[in-house]
């Protein structure tokens, strides 16, 4: 009889071990946001490939084509602080599934437009809509919620995704482009976003609390909060409330320059830029795509210093580096690519959106629990920044039949990031870690 209470515990101590060594659920929804957010970056990566064959076909100006372009990534900034407001009344899930249906369903009705007009409604209003219901708003929701450690490294893998999407669509859409129109290649990216949706239904839970764990890296058990009605009221709140301080505005403006330099330019204009001095599409779409290889080690890499790292001064450096590499850009567009050009897309593309885990972080310290809203709100600048460089550009492009005086500009506004970014004040007691 004494040796029962000893073989009674050793299953009792052996089965909390082999648990811990299973990897936490955190990272399995990390991994499906992941994937989703690759599938809402299909249809970004269109654009730039599309000016031409629109203005070909439909004798369409650049100026309109970049109008559409525009409104896309004005309302995928605006949508973002309400998106992530209505996660919170409504689940990650639901939210982010409907979504990827809205941005099928703008990017196959582009298959049958005839008109402007309907350019921007199917391009710009709805999918801009979608893309902003699952903007970097969703990645910094996510990681709020499931990881209580490492949520610089995860900040910078999610926002990878994007750049992972550029690259996995990028060079298979200009070759669909160039070999068989444009109709096709909106075919893909429709089919693509509701191939997601299913994985987003049945992987993707909202809060840890929902499997009965805690955050990882947390050292306790987190309730999962009540829904929040009035998502748009509360959206608006924090907006009000974060408007009155400082840092906001030197994040907002900040961001703005880097959409200015990132979606709005290069994204949208760096295809028929190159173009424009003989390279054929289908190689100035796969340097974008080499842009995204690098983009995900760049902004990993980021995430990973932002754990460890004043964040004011990142920004900083990542601001001038950028301004740096576009001021030399004109100077190394050519017919064919040269060793220089190569160092510029490892460069820029190291640099992309290397910007996003030390802003989000930056918002946590300032906001709180807020953070995702507020940083939805600097996405929006960002996007505005986005959204007024590809309809200049565009204008440039037809006034000057040129695109030089945009990259001088683009490197100047990165200069004046680099002021805004050091004098962004530090938070002495942080709301949140």
């Amino acid at each position: 009889m004494a040796q029962t209470p000893e073989l009674r515990e050793v299953p009792t101590t052996a089965v909390p071990a082999t648990r811990r060594r299973r990897p936490h659920r955190a990272w399995s929804v990390a991994a499906v946001t992941f994937l989703a957010l690759v599938g809402a970056a299909g249809f970004a990566s269109l654009p730039g490939l599309l000016i031409e064959p629109l203005h070909e076909e439909f004798r369409w100006s650049r100026g309109t084509i970049g109008f559409a372009v525009s409104v896309n990534l004005a309302l995928y900034g605006l949508t973002a602080p309400f998106a992530a407001a209505l996660m919170d009344r409504f689940g990650i899930r639901r939210v982010v599934a409907a979504a990827l249906v809205v941005i099928a369903a703008g990017a196959g009705l582009t298959v049958g437009m005839t008109a402007s007009w309907q350019l921007i409604l199917y391009w710009g209003v709805l999918v801009g809509l979608g893309s902003g219901s699952m903007a970097l708003a969703f990645a910094a929701t996510v990681t709020g919620r499931w990881f209580a450690a490492r949520r610089g490294l995860v900040t910078g893998i999610l926002t990878a995704g994007g750049a992972s999407g550029q690259l996995v669509f990028l060079p298979l859409l200009s070759w669909i482009v160039e070999s068989h129109g444009w109709r096709p290649a909106a075919v893909t990216v429709t089919l693509t976003a509701l191939a997601v949706v299913p994985l987003v239904w049945l992987l993707l839970r909202d809060h840890p609390a929902d499997v009965g764990l805690a955050p990882y890296g947390a050292r306790e058990f987190v309730p999962r909060p009540e829904p929040r009605r009035g998502a748009a009221r509360r959206a608006l709140k924090a907006l009000a409330d974060a408007a009155r301080t400082g840092p906001f505005w030197l994040l907002a403006g900040t961001f703005a320059i880097c959409g200015a330099t990132t979606n709005g330019l290069v994204k949208t204009h760096f295809v028929p830029a190159a173009h424009d001095h003989g390279m054929p599409m289908t190689l100035a779409a796969s340097l974008l795509a080499v842009i995204g290889v690098f983009d995900i080690l760049g902004t990993v890499a980021s995430g990973w210093f932002t754990d460890r790292f004043d964040s004011r001064r990142l920004l900083a450096a990542y601001y001038g580096l950028r301004g740096v590499s576009l001021m030399f850009l004109p100077m190394l567009l050519s017919d064919a690519v040269h060793p220089p050009m190569l160092f510029f897309i490892v460069f820029y593309g190291l640099d992309w959106v290397a910007t996003v885990p030390p802003t989000i972080a930056l918002c946590r310290e300032h906001y709180g629990e807020d953070a995702a809203i507020v940083f939805g709100w600097v996405l929006a600048s960002h996007q505005v920044g986005a959204a007024l460089i590809a309809f200049v550009g565009g204008l440039a492009r037809d006034a000057l039949g040129a695109y030089d005086p945009v990259w001088y500009a683009s490197g100047a506004l990165c200069a004046l990031a680099v002021l805004m970014a050091l004098v962004i004040r530090r938070r002495v007691s942080p709301a949140t870690a």
